[in-house]
């Protein structure tokens, strides 16, 4: 069993998504006129903060929504924040959730103290001028990132919207399991809860609208946004989900006869974490089930990040009672509005990590391997050639079995109940944020929209003239769906829902240049048709 769960954090931690800013802890100091810029005073309900104001917003960075899940409140469900005397100066980010380096320059960190948010303002934003809201939770595999990886502040000017970007507990303390552990394999899952309530009694303080509550998020993040549609103890919490490169119910491909190159589930059972976490209690010298948990929350951080993590959401607790492949396959997830989408390339970035051997051997191997009888049609439907290298077809599988072909049918799932808005962002000439290994070109790769929703400079090149148009037009998109639940809006060129049932339902093409952004043959791009009848017959 350990070698699929290192398999899952390298796969994982390689999609460590990633923008700006460096962590420092948050502090309370006492009111002064000015610091960092002109003084801006809030009264959210545990105490007076003090953030910085510029031009065209105000920002409030480390604010605690829960208190520190130290000592005995390590894997526990959040607790609530102590109120404070006099102002808490709110003008750095808290300390990241404690996680090792990602592949980028991120940092890593120690720390357990790091359940705070940062919320950025719109200038016209008042209690009595309330705007929508949108709080985004970050990627990293579940193992790694920080809300303030992700500056907000263009996409809360250009949308008018006031964004919340969120911290929650990663890896071995946000998703570990333990026999008799309440909620085990959920806990970065509550802290996200925690953080939601914590908008919902204070977005109006900033002029926030908390009957309007867009939950949104990039691949581990858009994972757990589907974890928030199929948790009961979420409903009323948001009113629309923006799902970036996950999807919520993965395709059934053993019925198909196929398997997949990443095979990493979505959904565990908590036996799975609870049987997981008694090897990594042994192998600690922590055996003994009387008094395993106490012996483990003794343990330092970094003897817990030294372990191989299971970051996967689990399921049979309070958060997730039951199984959400179960849940969405049934339709009973909260009933909001969804737009939901995938990059063109989604497979480069997990080629580059998967395959270790670049050569045309080990790509026919491997496909022999996980198609069976099956393997000669997909060899001659990829031939390398076609794409550039072995490897570079092995991701053009990945991107057109494992995301978009599942994506579709999530897409068909959720119109089938909701209004749902479908979308592939296709620039392949997005800034990379790092290179990928054995010469991979990453196109349209995992996470690669995300340098038009926030600012990446610190990470990527900047954006040229004609990738700002696309980054103006997405931001109109997505906080037009945060404000009214569709993105369509004046100037903006026609987005039509997916109709339920539609064998071909319609995708936004989000590209460069004329026609780049509109109706996408997404079918055609991805030989979906050629997937279809593949799997048809198992």
């Amino acid at each position: 069993m350990i070698p699929l769960w290192r398999t899952v954090t390298t796969l994982v931690t390689a999609a460590a998504l990633t923008t700006t800013a460096l962590p420092a802890a948050a502090t309370t100091t006492p009111p002064d006129r000015h610091h960092g810029g002109q003084a801006a005073t809030v009264r959210v309900d545990t105490g007076w903060l003090r953030g910085t104001t510029a031009g065209d917003h105000r920002l409030f960075q480390g604010i605690p929504y829960a208190a520190p899940p130290v000592g005995e409140l390590r894997w526990r469900s959040p607790q609530p924040v102590a109120p404070w005397q006099g102002v808490r100066a709110a003008t750095a980010p808290g300390d990241r959730c404690a996680q090792l380096p990602g592949v980028t320059s991120l940092p890593g960190s120690d720390s357990e103290d790091c359940l705070y948010l940062d919320v950025v303002v719109p200038a016209s934003a008042s209690p009595v001028r309330r705007k929508p809201v949108v709080v985004w939770l970050h990627g990293g595999g579940l193992m790694t990132g920080a809300g303030s990886d992700n500056d907000a502040r263009r996409l809360a000017v250009r949308g008018d919207v006031v964004v919340v970007t969120v911290n929650y507990r990663l890896g071995i303390l946000g998703f570990y399991g333990y026999p008799g552990l309440e909620n085990s394999g959920a806990f970065g899952i509550e802290d996200q809860q925690a953080a939601l309530r914590w908008v919902a009694r204070n977005a109006a303080a900033f002029g926030g609208d908390p009957g309007n509550v867009t939950l949104a998020g990039e691949s581990a993040g858009s994972h757990s946004v589907c974890a928030q549609l199929a948790s009961p103890s979420a409903a009323g919490l948001f009113h629309r989900a923006i799902m970036q490169s996950s999807a919520c119910r993965m395709g059934d491909f053993a019925a198909a006869g196929v398997t997949p190159f990443l095979g990493v589930p979505l959904w565990i059972p908590r036996e799975a974490h609870e049987g997981y976490g008694q090897v990594i209690a042994a192998g600690l010298g922590c055996a003994d089930p009387a008094t395993a948990l106490a012996c483990l929350r003794g343990k330092s951080v970094p003897e817990l990040l030294a372990q191989t993590p299971l970051p996967l959401p689990g399921y049979g607790n309070a958060v997730l009672p039951e199984d959400p492949a179960k849940v969405f396959a049934e339709g009973r997830f909260h009933r909001v509005p969804v737009l939901s989408g995938t990059t063109r390339d989604e497979g480069t970035l997990f080629a580059s990590v998967l395959f270790t051997d670049p050569g045309q051997e080990a790509f026919e191997a491997a496909v022999n391997r996980n198609f069976g009888d099956k393997a000669a049609a997909v060899l001659a439907k990829y031939p390398p050639g076609a794409h550039g290298s072995p490897l570079q077809a092995a991701a053009a599988i990945m991107s057109d079995l494992e995301w978009t072909w599942v994506a579709r049918d999530n897409n068909l799932l959720f119109a089938e109940h909701v209004p749902t808005y479908a979308y592939e962002f296709t620039d392949r000439t997005a800034p990379p944020l790092f290179p990928l290994a054995h010469g991979v070109q990453p196109l349209a790769f995992h996470s690669s929209e995300l340098s038009y929703l926030f600012d990446t400079s610190s990470l990527t090149a900047p954006l040229n003239r004609q990738q700002r148009r696309l980054s103006d037009t997405m931001i109109d998109y997505w906080t037009r769906f945060a404000a009214t639940g569709t993105p369509n809006g004046p100037g903006l060129p026609r987005w039509q829902p997916v109709r339920p049932g539609d064998p071909t339902p319609y995708v936004q093409g989000l590209g460069l240049g004329p026609g780049g952004v509109g109706p996408w043959d997404q079918a055609a791009a991805h030989n979906l048709a050629f997937w279809d009848t593949l799997t048809a017959h198992s």
